[in-house]
């Protein structure tokens, strides 16, 4: 197994994910959060993150690339996403394909990358085998994989979010080798915490989703810290609320001091 220490606080994970850009392009973002450099402004004050999740183009642009940079020592770890679709193709099967090589990752100064499977869509192996192809390449470097495994597509019968399929992504993902799972939270720890126990020795990172009110959003983040899994990777619930370094904070505490 790769070291996970680099993206992890005594085991726990908190990503800062930026990769909505391409995904949803800029509807998700205003006149302050369109720009890269706002986000990272908020990772170097809120001092918290154990990892930050960008493409590489904003990885070239904006995450600085040596090792004297003292920028780049304010910032968390860089992840790199490998994989990226835009949201155009609506009602279509949904496949996300490799974009960025792990040697380009390595190159930008990644400490881990990560890959979009879509699990139940129609294209799925063609993921699944480049997941793998991929995680054989990092872990020949030591570069710990994460697996965003999201339960979409025709052949997902039930809810996205229910407690079987959301553990059948999780399973897949430690059958494909993946390190970490970001998947969609089931609603209640006592479902979620089925989802860790199929991950197995694949750490478990819930998505932030859509922005919620803030109070509810906290308390979502006790349920899944209850429920064993590692942490979670959030992005518009921090980027998009008023006081993001404030509130950065504020889900730290819940995720470093939160028993399982």
């Amino acid at each position: 197994m790769v070291d996970l220490g680099t993206i992890t606080k005594n085991g726990k994970c908190l990503l800062l994910a930026y990769d909505q850009g391409m995904e949803h392009g800029p509807t998700d973002f205003n006149d302050a959060n369109v720009d890269p450099e706002y986000i990272c402004k908020i990772a170097r004050e809120a001092q918290v993150f154990t990892g930050i999740v960008f493409g590489a183009g904003i990885a070239e642009k904006y995450y600085p690339n040596t090792q004297s940079s003292m920028l780049k020592a304010q910032l968390p770890p860089l992840i790199l996403k490998l994989n990226g679709k835009t949201g155009f193709h609506k009602g279509e099967e949904p496949v996300s394909l490799q974009l960025t090589s792990v040697e380009r990752a390595i190159e930008l100064g990644a400490k881990a990358v990560g890959y979009t499977v879509y699990v139940g869509s129609e294209r799925e192996e063609e993921m699944m085998k480049e997941l793998a192809q991929i995680v054989g390449q990092a872990h020949a470097k030591n570069l710990p994989v994460i697996a965003w495994m999201y339960p979409r597509g025709k052949h997902v019968e039930a809810k996205e979010t229910s407690r079987d399929t959301v553990a059948y992504a999780a399973r897949l993902a430690l059958e494909l080798g993946a390190d970490v799972a970001k998947l969609p939270y089931t609603g209640d720890a006592e479902s979620f915490s089925w989802v860790v126990k199929s991950a197995g020795k694949t750490g478990v990172l819930a998505q932030g989703g859509a922005k919620k009110e803030e109070g509810e959003f906290l308390k979502e983040a006790s349920e899944i810290m209850q429920s064993g899994a590692m942490g979670m990777a959030v992005g518009r619930n921090i980027w998009q609320n008023d006081n993001p370094v404030e509130l950065s904070k504020k889900l730290a505490e819940v995720i470093f001091n939160t028993s399982g």
